[in-house]
This record gives structure tokens, sequence and C-alpha cells, in this order.
């Protein structure tokens, strides 16, 4: 195998009272592409901060290969300073003239390259922070979360960049479609250890559940011989004779392994939505429905965005201006709908959603709310908590300690403790807890009122695979009503019946199925499109003489073969070149600008192929010859 690029070596974090991560020997070479998964708090965070050098470790070591390059996307990103967008970016930069890189990657992310830093929303700078890890292609990129608070057209696009990255690539991700679309390598952090699976991240769930359940035989083993071991010890001290004294030593070496891993042990988080409330089989009634915000707030429409609905600013002057988010909308919501909303960010999915709870009104039509409805919403900027309050305040508001969840009292701290709450925690001020603390706060508090309408708006941002599972077995057992917006292509799929999706000119379609479904239609609609599109052309006169290939055609159409072979010779060439560690190590600039020169070649390659085949489909329309 090549030489690696970094080499972590029984490397270990304590945090005092344990440890984090301990014995991790891990290599990255180019080209390999992690899923690094575990739950909240296991240590995924830490280990990319081993790779960086932004924390040393407690033990083992840390060994990079000159000259590489190292990109980290963290979870919360801080912006420090006050700055064009273009310009943060454009800082990282190896050529500083190559601004105009910087500038396309930021429109790749939806963001103006002359707007300053301090004007950013949490999700913009989060998008920014991805834009200046991205532009200068490291030989090392983690990436911690990065689909957090991105719309799906820019996952998708995110997805295609990343799969060409030439590098080794590390990836943190609550979202399954995304590691599954480029993850050809698994890390699982489990109880402290470092577990690594060559493979597709598909392989993970079969792959985790045989050696947990190995891991329980060997403790149903181990508990049943220190059982045995401590029956003999007992069967009289006095007729014990001293080479006997081994197996006591034995007895006690056992119980310190079992004590030791029952402290390494993770606590089961347990989560019920319980049973939903009676009430009316109608749950939300919406007619004619029409939502438009401001044209002057352009902060939360996405350049994407704006420019579909651009057409659809209307105005009677500019002082009046407004962008049309939906328009004569209607929608009957009945008890147990199961209903997912897609769309890109900006383009109204969270004013629907606040519109049909009756927490904004509508600019045309109405809104009308089923008998006895009762909705639980799971808003995704947490506004439900109070950052000065603590979990325990936040159940109990008016003082006491007890919740009543399901019909059944319980015991606030035993309820948080469900939650993965531990005495400490419970007692912090929200502020200070994590994302991920924070959502399962939310869900604790939404679960534990009376409800029949679970509304759930981007539930899954900074939740772990594990949480996200549990969640989406709660909804799918959930007998009341549904509505979720999600960005998690594979949450959707599997907690959905139907999908209404934002789409152009403020029009909301209703689509059976999960976000797949709607996703297959969409490009059977657009190839269907294209074909009745491409007839209509094939059968239009043209300067009164039938419509036939010009000669430029017929040429490029004999030409460009050769040219795409030509191409694949040369890309196969240089990577055959890039495979070499050894160039990497001696001359890392040549191995960088061919890289780059491959990368461009790959573009070239891809478009002469689709001039081509677009060609040929045209010829076999006209029926002629070459």
């Amino acid at each position: 195998m090549s030489t690696p690029l970094i080499t972590l070596k029984n490397a270990g974090v304590n945090l005092g009272d344990r440890w984090l991560l301990r014995h991790v020997d891990l290599s990255l070479h180019a080209g390999e592409r992690l899923a690094l998964v575990g739950r909240n708090g296991a240590g995924k965070s830490t280990l990319m901060k081993l790779i960086t050098a932004s924390v040393e470790p407690d033990e083992g070591s840390l060994w990079v290969a000159p000259g590489v390059e190292v990109a980290y996307l963290p979870q919360n990103p801080i912006i420090n300073g006050i700055q064009t967008l273009a310009s943060y970016v454009g800082d990282s930069l190896r050529n500083p003239a190559e601004l105009h890189v910087a500038e396309a990657m930021l429109m790749k992310m939806d963001l103006d390259p002359a707007r300053l830093t301090n004007t950013l929303s949490g999700g913009e700078a989060r998008r920014l922070a991805l834009a200046k890890a991205l532009v200068n292609k490291p030989d090392i990129l983690l990436l911690d979360e990065p689909t957090n608070h991105l719309d799906l057209p820019t996952i998708e696009w995110l997805e295609a960049r990343l799969s060409s990255h030439q590098g080794a690539l590390v990836i943190i991700s609550h979202d399954r479609a995304f590691l599954r679309s480029l993850g050809n390598s698994i890390i699982w952090i489990n109880q402290s250890t470092l577990k690594r699976r060559d493979g597709a991240f598909s392989e993970f769930e079969e792959w985790s559940e045989t050696i947990l359940t190995e891991e329980a035989v060997r403790l149903s083993k181990l508990d049943k011989k220190i059982a045995e071991e401590t029956r003999w010890s007992r069967q009289g001290i006095s007729a014990r004779r001293k080479r006997n004294q081994g197996r006591l030593r034995e007895l006690t070496a056992l119980r310190e392994v079992r004590k030791s891993d029952f402290n390494k042990a993770e606590h089961e988080f347990k989560i019920s939505s319980g049973k939903a409330e009676a009430g009316g089989q109608i749950v939300v009634e919406a007619r004619n429905l029409g939502l438009t915000v401001p044209a002057n707030i352009p902060a939360n429409i996405p350049a994407n965005i704006s420019e579909n609905i651009s057409a659809n600013i209307s105005a009677e002057n500019g002082k009046n201006a407004s962008v049309i988010l939906a328009s004569h909308f209607n929608l009957v919501i009945k008890r147990r709908d199961r209903i997912g909303i897609v769309g890109p960010n900006g383009a109204g999915k969270s004013t629907l959603v606040r519109t049909l709870l009756g927490q904004r009104e509508p600019d045309s039509g109405y809104v009308k709310a089923g008998i006895g409805l009762l909705p639980a919403y799971f808003d995704q900027k947490r506004e439900q908590l109070v950052q000065e309050a603590t979990p325990w305040k936040i159940l109990c508001p008016d003082g006491g300690d007890t919740v009543e969840v399901a019909g059944k009292t319980k015991h606030v701290a035993s309820y948080l403790r469900d939650f993965l709450f531990d005495d400490f925690k419970m007692t912090q001020r929200v502020y200070s807890l994590s994302g991920g603390e924070q959502n399962r706060l939310l869900l604790a508090k939404i679960f534990a009122q009376p409800h029949n309408f679970l509304v759930l708006d981007e539930p899954t941002n900074d939740l772990d695979l594990e949480t996200i599972d549990l969640l989406q077995e709660v909804v799918a057992d959930y007998d009341g009503t549904i509505l979720i917006v999600s960005h998690d292509r594979d949450f959707i799929d599997r907690t959905v019946t139907s999908v209404l999706a934002f789409e152009e000119d403020g029009k909301i379609q209703t689509h059976a199925g999960g976000y797949s479904d709607y996703l297959e239609k969409r490009k059977s609609y657009g190839s269907k499109k294209t074909a009745k599109k491409i007839k209509k052309t094939a059968h239009k006169p043209k300067n009164n003489t039938k419509d036939r290939l010009t000669f430029k055609e017929k040429y490029l159409l004999q030409t460009l073969p050769e040219e795409i072979e030509a191409l694949q010779v040369t890309i196969s060439s240089i990577e055959q070149k890039l495979s070499n560690m050894a160039l990497f190590q001696e001359q890392p600039e040549t191995y960088r600008k061919l890289a780059t020169e491959v990368e461009d070649l790959r573009e070239q390659h891809e478009q002469k192929e689709q001039s081509w085949l677009e060609l040929e489909l045209r010829r076999e329309e006209l029926g002629e010859a070459l």
C-alpha cells in the first residue's frame, strides 16, 4: 500500500475521570473516503481534532507526511473579524490571484461574495466555512456534519464535488444517504475504541450488529465464569490450599474487567411519543392559500431561489415589493396522514408550517384547524427553549419534580435520563448544551405534552445515527398525524407516505411516496419534457428547408469520439502518476499541479461526451446517416 498521509498510533484522550479515546490506530491514504460514526459524545469530533493536531493526545503519537494540507470543517464554526465573504475564503487560496475560484465556490453555497461576514446567520456561517474548507482541494478533508443547514440541491452538488476529491476524506454525518453515496470505508467509535471496516456504508448496520452480538456473548460468558468462581471461593476458606490463591487473584481480575466493561457501557436512549390524543378526522384545512415575504429581505432567500422566483416579485411600487412563496395552494390534512415537506432553503417550508399551525396569518386564503387539534411543534431554531433555563426547569416551568408522559407521572430526573441527560447536565443552562443535547431536550419537552399532530421542522440536525433510528421508529409507531420538514432524504423516505414539494413559480406540488419516489417522478417528467422539446424542434421548419445536421455538427460527430478517447488516455496516464505516493512526498507541487490538471481534463471529457450524445440523439431523431 502507498505511504499514508497521516498516521495516529496508539493515541488516546483522557478526560480525567475516563478515557474518551484509547489505543487509536489510524492511517489515511489518498482516495479514501471514510464515514466516521458513533454516538453523540463518543469522540468523533475529538478524533478529527487529533488529526488536525489542534488537540494533543494524552498518549500515543501523530505523524503527518511532509507538505500535506489538512482542511477541517468544525461542527460549529466561529468566524472572527469583519470582511467580505470573498476575501475570507480567498485568504485560503494558494494563489491569491485566483479570487474568482473563491467567488465561484461561494455562489455554489448560495452566498453573495460581496456580503460581509458579520451579516450571516448561523446556517450561512456554516456554508461559508464549508466553502473555505473546499476551495483549495486539500490532501485531507475533515467534515463534521457538512450537510447541516444545507438544502437538498446543495447537498447533491456537494456529493458530486466530494466524489471527485483526490485526497483523503473523513465525514461525520447523520445523513445516511450522504454517507452511502460517498463512503468507501467505515470508522466506528464504540466504548472508547476505534473499529474500522473497508466497504460501503450500507454494510455498517450488519457489521456493527455482529460486533455488538459478539460483545454480548462475551459478557455473558464472563458473568457466568465470575459466578462460578465466586461460588467456588465460598466453599470453605480453611480447606483451600495455597495453590488455589491464584484462582482468587484471577477472580479479582475478572471482576475488574467486568467493572471496566460496565463503566464503558453506553446508556440506552429511551424515547416515546405516547398515544395521540383524540381529535377530529380533519386536522388542518388550507384553501386558496397565498404566502409572500418582503422582497427587501434577501438574507433568507438564497441565490438559486431568488433566480427561480424573480418573476414572482409583485409590487404596486418598490416599497410594497414582495416575493411569492405559495399561490392558490389547497391542502387537507387528515388524521394519521404522514406528510413530508421538501424544497430548497428559503423556498418557504417553515413559513408554510407556521401558517398551518396558526402562528402566522396567510396573505390570502384561509387556514382552518380541525376539532380538538393539539399540535406538538419541533422548531428548527429551538425558540421554545429558554437559553438561561435548565433542562429541569424547561420540563417543570411551574416548579415541582414530576412530568406526565403518556398519561403516567414520572420523575423529571428519570425522564431526562431516558434522553441521555446525566445529573450534572440536568442543572446546566441550555445555552451550554451541545446542539444534539438541545435537540433531545426539545423532543423531551414536546413529547411530555398532550398532542395528536407532530410537526417536526428539521428534527435530525445534530443527532447521531442511533438517535435518528429511534426517532424514526417513534414516528413510524405514532398513531396521530405527522408533518415533517427535512433535508435528510433517508429520514423522509422512512417516515412519510406523501411529499409536498416546493417548486418554481410559487407552486407546491403533492407527490405520493417519499423523497426517492418524488425524485424519480421529477426525473421522469424532465426526460419526457426534454424528449417533447426535441421532437418539437426536430419538426420545426427552419429557413423554409427541412431541418438537418449542419456540416459542423456532422464533423463533430466524427471527430468527438477520437478526442474523447485521447482525453481518456491522458487522464489514465496522469492517474497512474498520481497513484505513486513517492511523487507526492518528493515533488508535492508537481503532484498538486497534476491533480488540478486531471480534474480539468475530466470536465473536458464529460463536456465532450455530453456534446456527442446530444448530437447523436438529434441525428437519430432526424434519421440522417453520417
